[in-house]
């Protein structure tokens, strides 16, 4: 298995990459597990941890439609995330893309 995963074009081409390649995933799991390199805990969790190796965040206040802040809460659930942080992570997203794009990056 790559070390990277394939770039994708819909989600159902993501879902069925997945499932045609659980035995590699499997492998690849035993293989980390057997040389100790296996991480523990979710995304949020590494997410937090990221973030206070690199300081305190400062605190703002935006605001925004209540349909966008909507949105946002079911796609975060959906990821298993707090809202705020998957705010935080798009925000991050667009603001990298927007970079590559004036080509500052």
């Amino acid at each position: 298995m790559a070390a990277k995963l394939p770039p994708f074009k819909t989600e159902s081409q993501e879902a069925e990459w997945w499932a045609k390649n659980q035995e590699l995933i499997a492998n690849r799991f035993d293989q980390a597990k057997a040389e100790g390199n296996l991480g523990k805990g979710t995304v949020a969790r590494i997410a937090r941890e990221s973030a206070s190796r690199t300081g305190a965040s400062p605190t703002i206040t935006i605001r925004l439609a209540e349909n966008d802040i909507t949105r946002a809460r079911t796609f975060a659930a959906e990821k298993g995330l707090r809202y705020q942080t998957y705010l935080k992570m798009l925000l991050h997203q667009a603001l990298n893309s927007e970079e590559k794009a004036a080509g500052r990056r």
